[in-house]
């Protein structure tokens, strides 16, 4: 399963123009990549979002969503209400396309096809975008929406700045899909033939000679004798013991044994003053209190977030119905502003698989 984070202010292309320094390892410059376009109803966007933290896939899959504005009579022209739905704009690997669809094609029934995506005509009132050439990209569709046959946007689809939904694999799935790419050949760039260096042998140096002093004789180890140690003998500790002076030794071996002798002593006092000890049980463990664990305080945004849930769920409203309410992206931009994630909460509270 993958990990959905939301950056806000930022492009698809800025995204992957810094994703080696971001996201290091789990991201794989030479796979190959594809643009491709989701049109889901509008109350599905937010489980839309949130779509890779279910599926298993091998590189980071990067989405933004479109609301068509002053653009929208050109959809309701081809019959489409812009209000009914979500536009996505994917970038994934190609490898990961099957995987990312499956569900939603096998289960959901979606629909496949082609869009030509469109720069907004200059009859539009838009103000601010940049023209480019018409782009012909895979579009997946809900059967339960019309099929258009093109989309206007005032940027590339690679270039809409808004909020980016990134799903980044774990990193086994990430080693998985690098391995299996590596075995069959496929979804990696064809690199370039590199020819073979040409090596050029070169005459070995004449090894330097080594260093005497003027006039230094050669010393050879037999020669050098290394005096033998004396063994010295320990001190001895003048002690007020009527058996007289004693060595190091002794006073250790004597003081260990007095030590012994006290806490035997200390122990026996304990016993007969009915202390009680620590107990254990047949297999010797110790029993030790556990102390209680107490739960975090919930914050103001999340107390806030479930009220509104549980009020939405006891009226009656759908789980998939909820982001319909008013109050729903308020409180979800309040929370990803002070980094608070909703959807692990709604989906606990809901009990959405």
């Amino acid at each position: 399963m993958g990990i959905t984070a939301m950056i806000p202010g930022t492009t698809i292309d800025g995204l992957l123009s810094e994703a080696e320094e971001r996201w290091h390892d789990i991201f794989d410059a030479e796979a190959l990549r594809m643009q491709v376009m989701l049109i889901c109803p509008r109350k599905e966007r937010k489980i839309l979002e949130m779509h890779g933290d279910m599926v298993e896939h091998g590189q980071p899959v990067i989405g933004v969503f479109h609301r068509p504005r002053a653009e929208a009579r050109l959809l309701e022209e081809q019959g489409l209400n812009p209000r009914d739905a979500s536009f996505e704009f994917l970038d994934l690997a190609t490898t990961d396309l099957g995987p990312w669809m499956q569900h939603m094609i096998t289960n959901e029934k979606w629909v496949r096809g082609s869009i030509s995506i469109q720069p907004v005509p200059f009859s539009v009132d838009v103000p601010a975008q940049r023209a480019f050439e018409n782009i012909t990209m895979i579009c997946f569709r809900h059967p339960s929406l019309p099929a258009i046959e093109r989309y206007y946007l005032p940027f590339p689809p690679t270039s809409i700045p808004n909020k980016c939904f990134v799903s980044l694999p774990r990193r086994q799935a990430a080693e998985l899909a690098r391995q299996q790419a590596e075995i069959l050949g496929v979804g990696r760039a064809a690199e370039p033939a590199t020819p073979e260096p040409v090596v050029v042998e070169e005459p070995a140096a004449p090894a330097p000679e080594p260093m005497q002093s003027p006039g230094s004789d050669t010393v050879e180890a037999a020669d050098v004798t290394i005096p033998e140690q004396e063994s010295v003998p320990l001190p001895v500790i003048e002690t007020e013991s009527p058996e007289g002076p004693q060595s190091v030794t002794e006073a250790i071996t004597k003081a260990t044994t007095d030590g012994f002798e006290e806490m035997q002593a200390a122990g026996d006092e304990l016993e007969e003053a009915n202390v009680p000890l620590p107990t254990a049980d047949v297999t010797g463990e110790v029993e030790v209190a556990v102390p209680e664990l107490v739960e975090e305080p919930k914050t103001e945004i999340e107390i806030e977030f479930r009220a509104l849930v549980t009020e939405l769920m006891a009226n009656g409203v759908e789980p998939s119905d909820m982001v319909d309410d008013p109050r729903w992206e308020p409180i979800n931009e309040r929370a990803a502003a002070v980094g608070f994630e909703t959807w692990p909460v709604f989906m606990e509270l809901t009990s959405v698989q």
